[in-house]
């Protein structure tokens, strides 16, 4: 498996994607493609939150991610996280009421530094996680290396990339 470095950047690649996505979207940034859809705007608020949250449990820190009961964390790993990481594809899926954004940031700009500030965040916390040789307790998968939680954010980012792609 890659070294964090490399998990970091390839992450790092898709924020980028996905803030050029946002950026295209011109007027229609904070407008949903359809009810019950989210904006551009949404869509990189959620990507952010996730971030966070993410470096908040890479930190030790209490995250807004549903805390699942440990016995159900190696068949949540099976079927979500480890499909995620083989398949290099997120399903379709919905998401906790914590990442569940109302609105986002007012700008494609907002959007950029939103993002870079929760990525930096979360890459701060994954390395010190990754330095001490430890794995990435999670809330909802159990303990796993750093490098493939580092690789599953990578993915959910690219995928909400896709779905901005052609706004």
């Amino acid at each position: 498996m890659a070294d964090i470095d490399t998990a970091l950047e390839a992450s790092k690649d898709a924020m980028e994607q996905l803030i050029i996505a946002g950026e295209r979207t011109g007027t229609t940034w904070t407008s949903p493609r359809a009810p019950g859809k989210w904006s551009p705007s949404q869509i990189v608020e959620h990507v952010a939150r996730s971030l966070e949250e993410s470096a908040n449990m890479a930190a030790g820190r209490p995250s807004k991610f549903p805390r699942l009961p440990g016995v159900v964390h190696p068949i949540v790993r099976g079927l979500l996280f480890k499909r995620v990481l083989r398949k290099a594809a997120f399903p379709r899926a919905k998401t906790n009421k914590a990442m569940d954004p109302a609105s986002g940031p007012a700008t494609p700009g907002e959007g950029r530094v939103r993002l870079e500030t929760a990525h930096q965040k979360f890459a701060e916390a994954c390395r010190q996680t990754a330095s001490h040789g430890e794995r990435m307790r999670t809330t909802i998968f159990g303990a796993v290396p750093v490098e493939d939680y580092v690789r599953f954010m990578e993915l959910h980012t690219r995928h909400h990339g896709k779905q901005m792609a052609d706004w």
